[in-house]
């Protein structure tokens, strides 16, 4: 009875010392992983082969059919949950009043009902809006956080960048870059 005893007692070390071996492989690739993700912008260009999904209809696109027609646009990142956004929304209406400027919203680690309702109650600026659930499209484009507005023109050079809410000064600028 001992020997079956012991037998058992050795069985289950020998387990527990296989598990935390391969539980320090586990976690030893997962620290040696990767992890940094850098803006995937070139000479102030802004990389745009990418798909995305739109926040409307669900559907995915490539984000370089997006900007075709127009000879300026505007890619603000926003979410429901930022204070700051509410702020500029208003901004953003006015500058959505220029036709020659394309309005993209990027809806950064929102959940989608919570991006509806925000658009319900501030407003909806956007010609489309893309959900960016991980952060890597923002993360893509430079932003650090949210609200962050590129306006860029028909080549993808960033013209300006906007870090936090647009105020009045910042939509005469925009209007005066794009003749407008």
């Amino acid at each position: 009875m001992q020997f079956l005893e012991k037998t058992k007692k050795s069985i289950f070390s020998l387990f527990i010392l296989v598990l935390l071996i391969l539980s320090f492989f586990v976690f030893k690739f997962a620290l040696e992983k990767e992890k940094i993700y850098s803006p995937k912008i070139t000479d102030e260009q802004i990389f745009t082969d990418f798909e995305v999904k739109d926040l409307i209809e669900g559907k995915k696109i490539n984000f370089n059919k997006v900007l075709f027609g127009k000879n300026f646009y505007l890619i603000n990142i926003w979410s429901s949950w930022c204070e700051p956004c509410k702020d500029e929304s208003d901004k953003l209406l006015e500058i959505k009043k220029d036709t020659s400027i394309m309005m993209i919203g990027i809806n950064y680690k929102d959940k989608n009902k919570n991006a509806l309702n925000f658009l319900k109650l501030y407003g909806d600026p956007f010609d489309q809006i893309f959900i960016d659930k991980q952060g890597t499209i923002s993360i893509n484009f430079g932003a650090y956080g949210v609200p962050e507005t590129f306006l860029i023109n028909d080549k993808n050079k960033v013209l300006k960048k906007y870090i936090g809410p647009l105020n009045d000064e910042d939509v005469f600028e925009i209007k005066k870059i794009t003749n407008n």
